[in-house]
């Protein structure tokens, strides 16, 4: 016989049974809202496991059923609900309505940016700014027009008038304006320069102050224990456009006065280029003068003389300048000046191009001449920047060109139907090579695509070769691009605002490109600046045995981490004490199967991420070399920097350098050509 339950009890009772009624109906909703949002669940586990059933990226057409990735070059680029249409000449290829229309490495960025993540690495979160901040660009250029009554896209691009002015003046409160804007006085060139262009600065320079520093190691200027200099010195600069967020401006001219010397403790005048963020090999004026007549640029030596303290003139004897005179060859006076820069004094420096470089004077007395160096044109001189110790009084540009050659139709955007690239070949292919290129690198791309792109092997649809482009901050430069992706239909666009720290996903999306979308043997990566030598690198290729994975490229060996200075890196991005075995990034290739560990690494969130793309490659294949044996191809002929004889690819070469070697190729020399 049950007792009766107490009070207590019952209240008790009463509690659990509410308790249990509401976590029953709680798991009503619950399976209610999964029954719901199953599909949409299958979807994003379909993208990031690789399987693009649910995506909406499938070549319908296609025999093996491949899917597009990216904004491919072979669809319209807009994002709309219809299905997208094909420009001319692959109008039998009709594709899906895009759910995710840059592709399955953007919806899986995507995907990454809906979810909280609190884990990512400072790459992984400048990923997602970059991929958040070219969503809003491209969405923003919807409906954009370029202006109409423009003669070229490249035109809106760099400048909105087509004639610019003659000459540049600013001084004043203009100057320090900008100065204390900016950091640095920085006037904008809108055309570039010309032959007989000049710049004049008027400045004064710092007193001298007071630097700790560093003593390099086996440094005898120095003596022990001393770790501070005095330091006086200022930099003027022509600069270029920036092409990518993250990547400084290159350098055309870097002028740099040392007033109180470097660790020679000498007045010191260095002249240097910096491309593509490499600087070149520094030309140093010391107080010697130039004497080789290798060392004239336009009749004038690279260095002037000026009065050092470590120098003595010889004295003649007596006996030799009477006889010296006696025999008619008197001795011309010499004529010795001191450094031409002086702490605290008023200076007028001229800067003037000429035939075969630029011409330094300062207050009317020719100082340097630096010549001209391969990558750059004149035109390419849109800026000067003037930094350091130094105060800037007045700047005066003058002979300035009023129009820009580049800007026209037929120089950089020639719409020619010879220059359109093939559709997608069914049949397999031996080589699909992924250019990476810079929004507004229009002159680059225009250059590859009317010397090696017109290669045999190309157009008989053996090598299939698209450039893998990302957004700019400009509106125009992505319209303009976006108009050039329709009409040549080789350029892969990709969601994210281009940085220089994002490169590594250019690279992955080269290889998901050449897994998914066409049947490649290899996959071969390069720069918009690197002519490739396609014959020899096809031959090249032949030579290797195809049993073994491929990894071919100029490769570097027991490379260290730089930890100090302007690219250091940090333990935090790299700690272990060398690199893995890389190939330098301007021409490297590797055979399908390691395209696709990279392309199965990335789609399920394991594959390692480095802000430098070939050695991420590197890491890449030296995991991949683990557990599946590797060939490292090494040769010196994929260049690193600029060119050799008998090269495969040469790299640094501006669009006038590659029709020069594409002329010389049809000549049958493979030479280079150092203007």
């Amino acid at each position: 016989m049950k007792r009766p339950l107490k009070g207590s009890d019952a209240a008790s009772l009463a509690r659990r049974l509410r308790l249990s009624h509401a976590l029953l109906c709680a798991a009503a909703l619950y399976l209610l809202l999964i029954s719901l949002k199953f599909p949409r669940f299958l979807e994003i586990a379909s993208m990031l496991s690789g399987d693009d059933t649910f995506v909406g990226l499938e070549n319908s057409d296609h025999p093996n059923g491949k899917p597009f990735v990216g904004s491919v070059s072979h669809r319209r680029l807009e994002n709309d609900e219809k299905a997208s249409s094909l420009p001319s000449g692959d109008a039998s290829r009709p594709i899906k309505p895009l759910r995710h229309p840059y592709g399955r490495i953007s919806g899986e960025v995507a995907a990454r940016h809906r979810r909280l993540r609190r884990d990512l690495s400072e790459l992984e979160r400048m990923a997602d700014e970059a991929w958040t901040l070219g969503s809003i660009a491209w969405r923003d250029l919807e409906g954009f027009e370029l202006a109409a009554n423009a003669s070229s896209v490249v035109e809106v691009v760099a400048n909105p008038e087509t004639v610019c002015p003659s000459s540049v003046s600013v001084g004043g409160a203009d100057l320090r304006a900008a100065a204390a804007a900016e950091g640095e006085y920085l006037v904008f060139l809108p055309c570039g320069l010309a032959a007989g262009s000049s710049i004049t600065v008027v400045g004064t320079p710092h007193e001298a102050h007071e630097e700790y520093i560093v003593p390099p190691r086996g440094a005898r200027t120095l003596r022990d224990g001393v770790t501070t200099v005095m330091v006086s010195q200022f930099m003027v600069e022509l600069q270029g456009l920036k092409a990518v967020d993250g990547e400084e401006p290159p350098r055309i001219l870097h002028l740099n006065p040392r007033l109180r010397g470097d660790w020679s403790k000498r007045p010191v005048i260095e002249h240097n280029t910096c491309y593509r963020m490499q600087w070149g090999s520094a030309q140093r004026c010391d107080g010697l003068p130039s004497k080789d007549d290798d060392d004239m640029v336009d009749g004038f030596g690279k260095c002037e003389k000026w009065r050092r303290p470590d120098t003595v003139d010889s004295k003649e004897s007596k006996t030799t300048s009477w006889l010296m005179r006696f025999i008619g060859r008197h001795k011309k006076p010499e004529m010795t000046w001191p450094f031409p820069f002086v702490e605290g004094r008023l200076f007028v420096l001229t800067v003037r191009a000429g035939v075969e470089g630029y011409h330094i004077s300062v207050s009317g007395r020719h100082v340097t001449s630096f010549p001209y160096r391969t990558g750059f044109t004149l035109e390419d001189a849109t800026g000067l920047a003037i930094k350091g110790d130094v105060d800037v009084h007045s700047l005066h540009a003058t002979s300035l060109p009023i129009s820009h050659r580049s800007f026209s139709l037929q120089q950089v955007l020639d719409m020619s139907e010879k220059w359109k690239a093939s559709p997608l070949p069914d049949s397999p292919i031996q080589v699909f090579i992924g250019i990476l290129s810079a929004s507004n690198h229009f002159s680059e791309r225009m250059a590859v695509r009317k010397t090696w792109m017109q290669s045999s092997a190309i157009k008989s649809s053996k090598v299939v070769v698209r450039f893998f482009v990302a957004l700019n901050v400009r509106k125009e430069v992505n319209a303009a691009l976006k108009k050039e992706a329709e009409y040549f239909g080789d350029i892969v666009i990709l969601p994210f605002m281009d940085r220089y720290e994002l490169v590594v996903l250019k690279t992955i999306a080269i290889c998901e490109y050449g897994v998914r979308n066409v049947t490649a043997e290899y996959i071969m990566k390069c720069d918009d600046d690197t002519f490739v030598r396609l014959d020899a690198v096809l031959k090249e290729i032949q030579g290797v045995s195809r049993k073994r994975s491929l990894y071919m490229g100029n490769l570097n060996l027991l490379h260290r981490p730089l930890r100090n200075g302007k690219w250091a890196v940090t333990f935090d991005e790299w700690p272990e004490a060398i690199y893995p075995p890389y190939a330098n990034g301007p021409g490297y290739i590797i055979s399908i199967d390691i395209a696709k560990f990279v392309v199965s690494q990335h789609a399920n969130h394991s594959l390692r991420l480095f802000k430098m793309e070939d050695v991420s490659m590197g890491m890449w294949v030296e995991q991949f070399n683990s557990s599946t044996p590797v060939q490292y191809s090494h040769n010196w002929k994929f260049c690193q920097y600029g060119c050799m004889e008998g090269y495969f690819t040469a790299h640094y070469q501006s669009p006038r350098q590659m029709l020069c070697l594409h002329d010389k190729l049809a000549r049958g020399r493979a030479y280079c050509c150092n203007f």
